[in-house]
Order: structure tokens, then sequence, then C-alpha cells
């Protein structure tokens, strides 16, 4: 009878080895620490719709899905010090919301099986979060040339573009290089303007004043930060800025078409259980885009027609500057 045990014993650490073993709790409850790398409007919209989808699924399946939020204050030594309580403690998975939130919680938890599954990582591959075993996520990918095809079909006359972004966001390098391979095929300038705290980005917003006819910047969390300052010194300025989230535009830019962040929360919290219930890790999941979102009252500030727009996507949403 040992020897029948010990077969079987054998056979299932085996087929976890090769199959991978669904995380569990001897509580029957999960437990799930939310680390969100810091506040703003989009990182704050993924949040509450993976808690909701996360209470949803409780409900549904019958199970207790308890969660903790956590948040890095974007400062990378708080996040690593997050890392290192989360390891501490008593959780199942972890679940990072953007890219710094990300890579931290992958150093912490290096050499052991704990489960990741991170959110709204616009470059998982330049940011190292591929290729591992308990790492899983959804990626919010720009599509750039499309959104600067938007820029010169609103105005063909372009002939200046500023690019405007963090050089220390990794969120950044990939479509700013495709920026700037999308102007040079067409022969038109950019400049870049950079900056890694708040005071500097406000700067380098101002430095574009006169210099430029639109502005670019992608899912660039540091920019995000002071979205609102950088939209009024543009828009003042009569410079439409095109931008990577729809957290800009309701912040005062004027366009971006990306990818709704309800949905992307809800699809993580999805892929979360599923990694939980199954011992599974999927490829990273890019959310479709195709949703253009306009500032109203930025448009009118700048008197531009969007209609074009109508052409360009099957969905486009109108909003105006949040209080």
């Amino acid at each position: 009878m040992k020897k029948v045990i010990s077969v079987i014993i054998a056979i299932t650490l085996i087929t976890c080895l090769f199959a991978g073993c669904a995380a569990s709790s001897d509580s029957g409850v999960y437990k799930i620490a939310i680390v969100q790398q810091l506040d703003h409007a989009s990182l704050d919209e993924i949040r509450t719709s993976v808690e909701a989808e996360l209470d949803a699924i409780a409900s549904e399946k019958g199970i207790r899905i308890e969660y903790k939020e956590y948040n890095g204050q974007n400062d990378s030594t708080v996040l690593n010090q997050i890392g290192a309580q989360v390891m501490d403690g008593d959780f199942d998975a972890i679940i990072p919301i953007a890219t710094l939130a990300a890579q931290c919680m992958v150093t912490a938890a290096e050499g052991t099986d704990m489960p990741i599954i991170y959110a709204a990582i616009s470059d998982p591959e330049t940011a190292g979060l591929t290729g591992l075993k308990t790492v899983t996520g959804t990626s919010d990918a720009l599509n750039t040339p499309f959104i600067l095809d938007m820029m010169f079909a609103v105005n063909p006359d372009i002939q200046t573009v500023g690019l405007l972004y963090s050089n220390s966001e990794a969120n950044s390098t990939t479509p700013i290089a495709e920026a700037k391979a999308y102007l040079e095929a067409k022969g038109i300038a950019y400049l870049e303007k950079t900056g890694n705290t708040a005071d500097e980005i406000i700067a380098a917003a101002n430095s574009l004043v006169g210099r430029c006819d639109a502005v670019f910047t992608p899912t660039d969390n540091v920019v995000m930060n002071v979205a609102g300052a950088v939209a009024e010194i543009l828009t003042n300025a009569g410079i439409p800025h095109y931008t990577g989230a729809d957290s800009f535009v309701a912040a005062g830019a004027f366009t971006t078409c990306g990818v709704n962040y309800t949905e992307l929360g809800t699809y993580t919290a999805d892929l979360a259980y599923q990694v939980l219930t199954t011992g599974e890790y999927p490829d990273f999941h890019v959310m479709d885009g195709g949703i253009i979102t306009v500032n109203t009252e930025t448009a009118a500030a700048l008197n531009l027609d969007y209609s074009v727009f109508a052409s360009m996507a099957n969905t486009v949403k109108e909003v105006t500057t949040a209080e």
C-alpha cells in the first residue's frame, strides 16, 4: 500500500511540474495583492475594474476572493518595499498595475512560483516581462501610426510635431521610436522634450510652445501625473495634444485612440482567476483599441473640426474635462 501511495504522489508531482498546478489556500480563500504604480485616472479605473470583476467572480462561483491594495507612488524604492511585504504575506497572486509596478513585483518574486498577472503594460517584451514561467497579463499597446494618422487627418499641413514624454518611462520607448520612424518617413520634423519629474514635464511642455503644430505623448505615467497642467499649457498655446490614453483626454488633452481601461481591468481579473484555478499561464493579451476619445471643450478652444474621425473608427467618444 505504501508503494502505491508513493507512486500516486510521484505522478501528482510530475503532473504539477509539467502541466502547472492551480494555486490554492488552506482556508479556501484566494488572496490577491493589487499593486498600483501611482494614482492617476487610467490606473484608478483599472484597479476599480479589477476589483469589481473579482467580486463578481467570487459571487458567481460561490468562493471568496480577498484583495489588498498597495500604491507605489511612482517610486521604485517604495514599490520594492511593497514587493518585500507582499512576498512576506499570505498571498496567492499579485496583480501589478503599470510597468514599473510589474517589474518590481517580478524582482520581489524571483526564485518563487508566485503568480503575477500584470495590467496595462504597453510593451511587455521591452519591459522584460515575457518568457517568465509564472508571469502573464494584459497590454495596452498603442497603435502609434494610427494616432499620428489622426493628427494629419485633422491638419494635413503640420510641419513640426512635438514629442513629449519621460525618458525613464518604459511605456514610452517603443511608441516614441515608432513616432520618429513615421515622421521621418513623411519628411516631417519633430522636436523631443522630456522630463522625469512633474516640474520637468511642465517645463518641457512650456518649451514646446511656439515651436510645433501638434504634440504626441504615449501612455506615459510621468506625463499623466501632470496631464491637466500640460493640457492647459498646450491648449492655451493653440497646440492640439494627441495622447495614448483617454485619461489624458479627460484631463484636457485633445484626443486619443486607445483601449477601454474598464475592459482591460475586467480581462485582467478574469485572467488572474484562470491562472489561480488552472495553473496555466497564457501569453499576455493585447487589448483591442479602436476607440477614439475627443475632448469637445478642448476641440472648441482649438477651433478644430474632428468630424473626420467618424470615418476612421467604429466608436468616437466625446468627453469634457473632468473637474
